[in-house]
């Protein structure tokens, strides 16, 4: 099954308006499977939502985690055990802090890269110098509230173009939730997982696998078919609230590579498949389904890198 998750949220014990048992009702009552925490710089309500979810028995499960709030940008970390001090935070050097966190077992993610800055909103636009990028785990190409073009496509490019170079980073997306925002026809992150499993570990073996989609609701399922040398597409409907296929509409297949992009036309009925000698021995694809036509605005998934040997 695919697991829908919301991963990027805070709750009173940071700025937001939603009490941490308010985002939990919010969150089962739009039918996501897993949520994360990611208060700015503290982690109090962690404590919380435990009681909470073992109080009340509710059907869903969070990623436990925050958001460190610098000066030079934000940092998202997931699976987070315990408060990681910040001490180590360098405009030069941001790998001290990912680091740090990681050793402490969690996945380190760079939020809102392209984020308004200075002097509308200081520190949201991601002005570390990263000089390893081998030394954090994944992107938030999308925050669902930030603007397309100035930020979120800015996003989506640069890890597009990391991915190209061959950095193994994952990406994610997140509604950044500050209260009760209406979640339909936003992205939200999908991984792959079994009823009753263990998130954090399935969250775990999606970005260390690089297999998350972010999606409105349908995402492409990838098959690698080696012995035919061919790839095949499927879309599949995840039921996401707000979002409904529809067979009328013309839906699109691309496959960005290091020498441009490939567009095919796909339908919601029946899979594509695509040899390997029409992608001219490229080994990196990156596939995105759109509708209607391939600009931006009607970007509806990104799936997972294609690695071929």
């Amino acid at each position: 099954m695919y697991k829908r998750l919301e991963l990027h949220n805070h709750t009173t014990e940071s700025d937001s308006s939603i009490t941490p048992q308010e985002l939990i009702e919010y969150m089962v009552d739009d039918q996501v499977d897993a949520f994360a925490i990611t208060d700015h710089n503290t982690i109090s309500g962690h404590y919380k939502i435990k009681e909470l979810l073992k109080q009340h028995n509710y059907p869903i499960s969070c990623i436990y985690g925050m958001e460190y709030t610098t000066y030079y940008g934000h940092i998202l970390c997931l699976n987070l055990k315990e408060y990681v001090p910040w001490e180590n935070i360098n405009l030069h050097k941001p790998e001290l802090l990912f680091q740090a966190a990681k050793e402490k077992g969690a996945f380190v993610g760079v939020a809102h890269p392209f984020s308004y800055g200075h002097p509308f909103a200081r520190g949201c636009r991601f002005d570390m110098k990263i000089t390893d990028f081998h030394s954090f785990d994944f992107i938030e190409i999308f925050n669902d509230p930030e603007p397309l073009h100035e930020v979120n496509e800015r996003g989506l490019l640069w890890w597009e173009e990391l991915v190209l170079k061959g950095y193994p980073l994952s990406f994610t997306c997140g509604m950044d939730l500050h209260g009760k925002w209406d979640m339909k026809q936003q992205f939200a992150t999908f991984i792959e997982g079994t009823p009753g499993g263990d998130i954090e570990q399935e969250l775990e073996s999606a970005i260390k696998n690089r297999k998350t989609w972010i999606s409105k609701g349908p995402i492409v399922e990838i098959k690698i078919n080696d012995g035919e040398q061919s790839i095949t597409f499927t879309i599949v409907d995840t039921k996401k609230p707000g979002f409904h296929l529809n067979t009328l509409t013309p839906y699109y297949l691309t496959l960005r590579t290091k020498k441009g992009t490939t567009v095919k036309q796909i339908s919601t009925e029946a899979p594509l498949t695509i040899s390997y000698q029409d992608l001219e021995d490229e080994t990196i694809l990156i596939p995105k389904l759109y509708e209607f036509d391939t600009t931006i605005e009607h970007l509806i998934c990104v799936s997972p890198t294609i690695e071929l040997n």
